[in-house]
């Protein structure tokens, strides 16, 4: 919060520079109402004893509107874009990861780890255009922007998942090589139990956990990741106002979405080490 404080002070402009320039004693009329002309020390001990009381303070930009209002507003669309892409995430990730490690060493192991490797390598910002103009433009089959069909919100959980199904499809495939090769998995088959219940009963819950271990820092990419999507398609969430408000330098608005998606991370990862000790019994919290 800190950091993010002053870097965006350093940005050239500021939030009541606009194209037609304002006159100077409404300049120094804003800058008073809002505190900015106060040193910048000042600026953040005031903010920082707002954000312990919960008041992520007013916005420059969207008159009559506060930050909590906002991200209130905002965070639901966000939260519902994240929780769909990141279902379809492990969905993908985990059925595709599995298949590898089943047809290890052979053609579709090498090809779903080539097409893994590209999602890696290839960023949602880039993926999500291309996929506007295949399938919206090109194609035809799916609105380009906006969440005014159920078919809207295709393209953009699918921009949001498909770099993170990448990652969980390598993740489970390297894991349950590793599960696999087990000497209890080897009992198991030597007493004719069949692969599928293998799987489900022995060797699913190890394997999840270098994905259950993932999750933490995955939800923060689907998170910071959402910024841009929702810009590129138009979707009325909490990254839209933090990209209007990092281009308009609305200090307060800035902040406000970077200490929430702050704390949201931290809570992710706790969540991600509490369900990390309920799936490996070698792991006890007192």
């Amino acid at each position: 919060m800190t950091l993010a404080f002053f870097l965006i002070r350093v940005a050239p402009g500021g939030p009541f520079s606009t194209e037609k320039p304002l006159p100077p004693e409404v300049i120094a009329n804003l800058e008073a109402k809002y505190h900015l002309n106060e040193p910048i020390w000042q600026q953040y001990l005031r903010y920082l004893g707002d954000v312990l009381q919960g008041d992520l303070g007013p916005s420059f930009n969207y008159a009559d509107y506060t930050v909590n209002e906002l991200i209130a507003n905002g965070f639901p669309v966000s939260f519902q874009l994240g929780l769909l892409a990141m279902l379809l995430a492990l969905l993908l990730g985990i059925s595709a990861g599995t298949l590898a490690a089943l047809r290890h060493n052979r053609a579709l192991d090498y090809g779903m780890m080539a097409v893994a490797m590209t999602g890696i390598s290839i960023p949602n910002f880039v993926i999500a255009p291309l996929m506007i103009l295949l399938f919206a433009v090109g194609l035809g089959w799916l609105p380009a922007g906006g969440l005014e069909k159920p078919t809207s919100w295709v393209l953009p959980v699918l921009s949001l998942a498909l770099p993170q199904a990448a990652y969980i499809a390598r993740l489970i495939r390297g894991s349950l090589l590793e599960v696999l090769r087990a000497p209890y998995i080897r009992t198991a088959r030597a007493k004719g139990l069949p692969m599928p219940l293998i799987l489900w009963r022995h060797a699913a819950r190890p394997a999840l956990l270098p994905v259950v271990s993932y999750l933490g820092p995955a939800m923060a990419g689907v998170l910071t990741g959402s910024v841009v999507i929702e810009s590129l398609f138009g979707i009325p969430g909490l990254g839209r106002y933090f990209v209007q408000g990092a281009l308009n330098r609305d200090y307060t608005l800035v902040m406000g979405v970077v200490v929430f998606y702050g704390v949201l991370i931290v809570l992710f990862n706790l969540l991600v080490d509490l369900a990390y000790g309920l799936l490996d019994p070698r792991v006890r919290y007192s």
